[in-house]
């Protein structure tokens, strides 16, 4: 049995660590404004870099998910966490997603860099519409329905951002 290891697992980087990474990265990639937000289910980046906005957001898990709570222990089965154990599990959870999220923005800004993709191609899912969702939300609804065989495929064009 194979164990999947997720990236930065165990990191000590703290996640303001992180955010001032991701800040100087789009900064030096030419983004002219920078803001993050946290709440409890979610943290969001978002930027503004050739005249489109952009963001990123990050699916926070819920402190109380049974992944913090309890630990397996070998053939003593699971055990329950104290209090400062789950709390010290969930935010290198957190760390770890932020971690994460530098590095895929790092990764992103680099192959625009090299020519690999434009920077659309590469980003184009994140950009933010007049109505605040992002490309990638709307378009991945449109095509999980047309995937279903519901509803065909419609173009971007078509998007009314919810007017009519």
């Amino acid at each position: 049995m194979s164990t999947k290891r997720t990236y930065a697992a165990g990191t000590a980087v703290t996640v303001q660590a992180s955010r001032v990474e991701i800040e100087k990265l789009v900064r030096g990639a030419g983004a002219d404004a920078f803001m993050f937000a946290e709440d409890i289910d979610v943290a969001r980046v978002s930027f503004r870099m050739e005249g489109r906005l952009l963001r990123f957001d990050i699916p926070l898990p819920a402190p109380d998910e049974e992944r913090f709570l309890t630990v397996v222990r070998g053939a003593a089965g699971r055990q329950k966490r104290t209090a400062a154990q789950a709390a010290a599990a969930y935010d290198r959870a957190v760390r770890e997603l932020w971690r994460a999220l530098a590095l895929t923005i790092k990764a992103k800004l680099t192959a625009v860099e090299a020519g690999i993709v434009t920077f659309e191609e590469e980003f184009l899912a994140h950009v933010v519409l007049a109505d605040g969702q992002t490309v990638g939300r709307v378009v991945g609804r449109q095509l999980a329905l047309h995937h279903e065989g519901k509803d065909p495929p419609r173009l971007l064009a078509d998007y009314t951002g919810g007017k009519s």
